[in-house]
């Protein structure tokens, strides 16, 4: 079985509005909605696992009752953090499935569905480790020294950005998150950067998707004129 786990728990403290980035509406529905319809029409996957913060729960139930969904689905409460609520996706899975089955984490910043990118992280993580999506860069890249001076160019070749979904072993990455001292789990935000520190080896699955995060409202004005032109095309208007 294949399972989507979408992180979603977050406040978007940083994006400055009353709530959360993920439930900000975009021609009559909330963002976290185009991303869970797109995974449901996905072939390889089986089941949706949304987590999120205990206040929108009911809201994210209404919401997706709406989509009426080929794929069962539950919706987890979060954690504190990002980490914590990723274990606590991790722990109803791994109660609930096998510890075969594959995980794939994305966050519900990435305003995006990349559905030849996510079978090929389907088809890595099936070959033995995790894998993940990445964006490989173009430009030339520096590294700056903590003054913000030029210090040396890096090899472009070797340099991506993390991009979603992650992909794992259950009961390869849920171990890892459930041994994890909270102050491993504060410091890795990203799961693929925790699977490194315990030797899961992550495959880079290249993605030709604009690999957009939603951090900062200039974010979603790019989101609002791309949606439906551009991320979710084949999407009922």
């Amino acid at each position: 079985m294949n399972i989507l786990l979408l992180m979603m728990g977050g406040q978007g403290t940083r994006f400055g509005t009353d709530i959360p980035k993920q439930f900000t509406i975009i021609n009559n529905q909330p963002i976290f909605s185009y991303i869970v319809k797109k995974y449901d029409e996905h072939p390889d996957i089986d089941k949706i696992i949304m987590v999120s913060h205990k206040e929108w729960i009911s809201y994210v139930l209404e919401e997706t009752t709406k989509l009426k969904l080929r794929c069962s689905y539950e919706i987890v409460e979060g954690g504190n953090t990002r980490s914590q609520s990723i274990l606590n996706g991790l722990s109803y899975a791994y109660k609930n499935h096998s510890k075969s089955d594959i995980i794939l984490i994305h966050d519900a910043t990435h305003p995006y569905v990349d559905i030849t990118g996510t079978s090929n992280v389907i088809d890595a993580v099936n070959k033995g480790g995790g894998a993940t999506l990445g964006a490989h860069q173009y430009d030339t890249v520096y590294q700056t020294d903590r003054y913000g001076f030029l210090q040396q160019v890096l090899p472009r070749q070797y340099v991506i950005s993390g991009a979603s979904p992650e992909g794992f072993r259950l009961g390869d990455i849920y171990p890892i998150y459930k041994n994890a001292s909270l102050a491993e789990l504060e410091r890795m935000t990203s799961a693929g950067a925790i699977a490194l520190a315990h030797n899961i080896p992550m495959k880079v699955i290249p993605t030709h998707i604009l690999n957009l995060k939603i951090t900062y409202p200039e974010d979603m004005i790019l989101f609002q004129q791309l949606a439906e032109q551009y991320f979710f095309i084949e999407q009922d208007k």
